[in-house]
């Protein structure tokens, strides 16, 4: 069934991507509509948009701690974290999301907009909401060059100890297991995203730096800012 125009997200409008888990936010970030047609949607980030994450992630990305890395997983899987604030940095990134879809297909330029990587970040797939989507990062990741001659998995430990943990389900597991399929094949075939003309695109200058609104900043109990 095609959505409605009226129930699509704006070009250049602000939406809100959220990682949910047992109900409570895990993530959060406003990224700008790139296009919407109800069936694919496109959503760029950039550097110095602010965003929510666990703060044992931010301390790895800060400090390369991999203590806290493998904290977050046995945090989020006792449904215990806290939220801090998170600055973008470096990375202008594209990420075109199908509908039903249990990934993501991501691009990664540099700040004058050269095409660095594809990134395929596997996840839930997501549900619109008022103020955005609600998804969940299902940990595995693959990496693929500009050319898409090459790739590699990417968390392959992190998602098995996610699998141990309960926090990736035996059916999702299964969805993911086809998702990488499909995902190999697009790569192959150049089909989907990785046959349109994405590594061309280039961000509105025109368009505002997005921000999360101060309810959820306040409904999710932030307690740093990093």
């Amino acid at each position: 069934m095609t959505l409605p125009v009226a129930a699509r997200f704006p070009e250049g409008g602000t939406v809100i991507r959220r990682d949910i888990f047992d109900g409570r936010v895990w993530t959060a970030s406003p990224h700008r509509v790139v296009h919407d047609t109800g069936h694919e949607l496109a959503l760029a980030y950039w550097p110095g948009i602010r965003s929510l994450a666990p703060t044992t992630w931010i301390s790895w990305l800060r400090n390369e701690d991999a203590v806290a890395r493998d904290a977050a997983i046995t945090n989020l899987a006792a449904r215990q974290w806290e939220l801090g604030h998170w600055t973008w940095r470096e990375s202008v990134w594209l990420s075109i999301i199908g509908e039903h879809a249990f990934f993501s297909v991501n691009l990664f330029f540099t700040p004058d907009h050269r095409l660095n990587r594809w990134y395929v970040n596997f996840q839930r797939p997501y549900r619109r909401t008022a103020t955005g989507i609600d998804t969940f990062d299902l940990f595995l990741d693959l990496v693929v060059t500009p050319d898409l001659a090459r790739w590699a998995w990417k968390d392959e430990d992190e998602y098995r100890h996610a699998r141990r943990m309960g926090i990736v389900t035996d059916d999702e597991h299964q969805e993911v297991r086809e998702a990488r399929d499909e995902v190999l094949a697009m790569i192959q075939d150049r089909r989907g995203a990785f046959g349109a003309d994405w590594p061309n695109w280039r961000a509105n200058p025109s368009w505002p730096v997005p921000v999360l609104s101060p309810e959820v900043l306040m409904a999710e109990g932030v307690v740093s800012t990093i």
